[in-house]
């Protein structure tokens, strides 16, 4: 886990909006609390499921946020905790369970989707670059 973090962040250099995809136990949450350990978050990761939002701080003091949407009942609650705030503020951005607010995406983002094949897990991320066009 630790390579596939470092290859995340060394492929979207630039990037600080990750939106993930996959089924439950996939390994989404584990991916995300690997990328917060490289980017020197000493906070303890976790998934967000019930809080919806956890906010932590890299080593440098950059802020990230780490979304779980999981029980998100309808997206009026995802403008309910004000969303726009965290999605283009240019920090650090890691959502889970994505598909429920995929039209409130920006229109830049890196799409990660994990899929598990045969007790495999397979990895595909591409930038996503207005209205869903990869880059």
């Amino acid at each position: 886990m630790p390579q596939v973090a470092r290859e995340l962040l060394d492929t979207f250099a630039e990037e600080r909006f990750f939106a993930f995809f996959g089924k439950m136990g996939v390994g989404k949450t584990t991916l995300i609390k690997e990328i917060c350990q490289q980017l020197g978050v000493e906070d303890n990761v976790c998934s967000p499921t019930f809080a919806i939002i956890n906010s932590y701080s890299t080593a440098a003091q950059q802020p990230v946020y780490h979304f779980d949407f999981y029980r998100l009942k309808n997206i009026d609650e995802a403008y309910d905790i004000g969303y726009e705030e965290y999605f283009y503020s240019g920090d650090w951005v890691f959502t889970e369970w994505t598909e429920k607010v995929e039209e409130l995406l920006p229109d830049h983002y890196v799409r990660v989707e994990i899929e598990e094949h045969d007790k495999i897990r397979i990895l595909t991320a591409k930038l996503m670059m207005c209205e869903g066009e990869d880059a």
